[in-house]
């Protein structure tokens, strides 16, 4: 018996020896993943080696209760998202054991696979990039997990002690008025103005622009000068080098990414909505007016919003005007993703809504936007206001693509992906993601000198980042109580007024009407936790116009005077802002 009891000992020794031997043999085996990983892909990080080593340590061990699983994450399609999925997947895979596929869907399958999720409970994928856009639906429904809640609780043990959330330049934009977190940003950009900037440099185009409208060609600062310049191209200069060229680019297909157009801050963008960074207070950029507890009142003019006020109005016609009458023809008929490569083309003058996503896809020396040196001939800056627009409003949009998590997902899973969020922004791997997709996340890339040495090359991208007047440009906010049922109805009602079926009244108030009944019906059903649509009695819009702020009355001249800067004493303002 003894002998049995000292053979069965000594076996679940070496039974264990193996086992530790074969333990210490797999995280030498991940340890050479993430020391080749570093030398071969993240060399450019604000880490020194020493600190990239000690964090993706840290990845390894969080990662053993996991080792083996397989994960579904999903994006949508952008440079940065395609990076993710083609190079970081793997890395996290090689690094830590946890095998993830990140698919790559359209935005609009996103939102919709999203609100299935939500709506059966079923998961379908263990963690979503999904636009920040969607932090009131997130905040109302119950469904999201709150990121600043898990981190002290069931992820306690799994947040990266490195991850500095301090450092995320759009960290305010995926927080609920409660104060909590819901979503952790992975991509950011913009829509900036964008122009020929060696075309609007030439004298006698300098010449001939001063003689016609009597100021000076530049950046415009208004939409009356915008307006001017895109005439200018368009119907005088038309062609340049032999090639014909438009003032102006946009796109008009009856399509849903043609509610992005409109309802990413366009709007607001003319002054329809109220003071107030980040989303306008008490009526923001899509119209909707809360009230102070933070419930929808409405979209209405006779409700107190102003999504069919005069300003949303004038808004409207002047897009539908520029894309008929300064636009290449063809862009009648195309969606935002066809549109977005034009510029680099070479034919388009400007651009005042232009997503600087499409940066990284501008800067091949092979484009005709670009020298022999692959030295941009472009420039963004901010983008021109409209009449209605006042001091302490949003200028314009800015997309925060973040991950985001449902109570839907079995734990295990949640925290898995809560792993790989993690690595894509953890800041071993951020900077290098940056530079891949032009997306930038974290104000230590932004300030980094690989940042300061690659700027010259992006055309005003890193001194926008730099600058403090960044912060005026915001995604979609918390007034705005249910994303997905709420978005389909920009493009559907308004698409006629693109096509020329109706006028932009007719269109806006159809559009007023659907998000006031859609709201409605949401508070009828009391599917929300808080801040739940309280929609206010319609009244005379009288009432509403004599009131400060938005709704704002018609005003008697929108044509104001055009105003231009140069573009380097524009940038020197708007860099001088911050010291």
């Amino acid at each position: 018996m003894k002998n049995n009891k000292t053979m069965r000992l000594s076996v679940l020794a070496a039974s264990l020896l193996f086992a530790s031997a074969q333990l210490h043999a797999q995280a030498d085996q991940y340890r050479a993943a993430a020391e080749r990983w570093i030398d071969s892909n993240f060399q450019r990080s604000t880490l020194s080696r020493e600190e990239q080593l000690a964090e993706l340590e840290w990845f390894i061990k969080a990662a053993e209760p996991f080792r083996g699983m397989e994960i579904r994450t999903v994006a949508e399609g952008l440079t940065t998202h395609e990076y993710e999925a083609n190079v970081l997947a793997r890395a996290f895979s090689e690094i830590t054991g946890i095998k993830v596929t990140h698919n790559i869907i359209s935005e609009g399958d996103v939102v919709d696979t999203m609100q299935t999720q939500m709506q059966s409970d079923r998961n379908i994928y263990d963690a979503f990039v999904n636009d920040s856009d969607a932090i009131g639906t997130h905040l109302r429904y119950g469904k999201t997990i709150a990121i600043s809640d898990a981190m002290e609780n069931e992820w306690k043990n799994y947040t990266l002690p490195t991850l500095d959330l301090e450092d995320f330049i759009g960290i305010q934009y995926t927080t609920g008025p409660d104060g909590k977190i819901y979503q952790l940003p992975t991509q950011q950009f913009a829509n900036l103005y964008w122009f020929r900037a060696d075309w609007f440099e030439r004298e006698d185009l300098q010449q001939q622009f001063k003689e016609k409208y009597g100021y000076d060609l530049g950046v415009p600062l208004n939409w009356s000068a915008y307006e001017d310049i895109a005439d200018f191209f368009t119907n005088h200069v038309k062609e340049i080098d032999g090639v014909r060229v438009y003032g102006h680019m946009d796109y008009g297909r009856r399509d849903p990414s043609l509610g992005w157009r409109f309802h990413d801050s366009w709007l607001s963008m003319a002054g329809m909505g109220d003071p107030g960074v980040p989303f306008g207070n008490p009526v923001d950029d899509w119209g909707i007016r809360v009230n102070e507890t933070g419930n929808p009142v409405g979209s209405s003019v006779s409700r107190g919003g102003a999504t069919n006020s005069p300003a949303a109005e004038y808004a409207v016609r002047k897009m539908v005007e520029w894309l008929r009458d300064y636009a290449p023809p063809e862009a009648q008929g195309m969606t935002f993703g066809e549109a977005g490569p034009v510029p680099a083309q070479g034919n388009i003058a400007q651009q005042i809504f232009w997503y600087t996503a499409f940066t990284a896809d501008m800067t091949d020396p092979a484009l005709p936007v670009t020298d022999d040196e692959g030295n941009p001939k472009w420039r963004m800056a901010p983008s021109p206001v409209g009449p209605y627009w006042q001091e302490g409003m949003k200028v314009g949009y800015q997309d925060v693509g973040a991950w985001t998590f449902f109570n839907s997902t079995p734990e295990d899973r949640r925290t898995a992906a809560w792993l790989w969020a993690q690595f894509t922004v953890a800041k071993t791997t951020s900077l290098e993601k940056t530079i891949r997709g032009l997306t930038p996340i974290r104000r230590s890339d932004i300030e980094s000198d690989a940042m300061t040495e690659l700027a010259p090359k992006f055309g005003g991208l890193i001194e926008f980042y730099r600058s403090p007047n960044e912060s005026m440009w915001t995604p979609t906010g918390t007034n705005v109580p249910d994303y997905p049922r709420l978005a389909p109805l920009w493009w559907q009602n308004l698409a006629p007024a693109v096509s020329g079926e109706i006028s932009a009244q007719q269109a806006l108030d159809n559009l007023a009407a659907a998000m006031d009944n859609t709201m409605m019906r949401l508070a009828r059903a009391n599917v929300f936790s808080q801040y739940a649509p309280v929609l206010n009695e319609p009244r005379d819009p009288e009432y509403w116009f004599a009131q400060p702020g938005a709704p704002k009355p018609r005003l008697e001249n929108e044509k104001e005077q055009g105003r231009t800067l140069p573009y380097d004493e524009l940038m020197a303002n708007w860099l001088e802002a911050g010291n």
